[in-house]
């Protein structure tokens, strides 16, 4: 049996509260083996900067009637 295929079994066991603790490690978990990459960093900056000029590029206007 896989790795994989044991866990599944293992998770189908446990009850709903004992399942969300599970979802929230692993959503910290993959949050945390995330890198932020020095490209998005840069994309961030010159988002700052842009803000901080008063340029805002990425404003949208709502269309009339919505």
């Amino acid at each position: 049996m896989s790795t994989v295929k044991e866990i599944e079994s293992a998770l189908a066991r446990l009850s709903l509260q004992n399942l969300l603790s599970v979802r929230d490690w692993l959503d910290d978990f993959i949050e945390d083996q995330s890198e932020v990459g020095d490209e998005f960093k840069a994309k961030i900056q010159r988002a700052q900067n842009e803000i901080a000029d008063g340029v805002c590029s990425r404003v949208r206007t709502p269309e009339a009637g919505q």
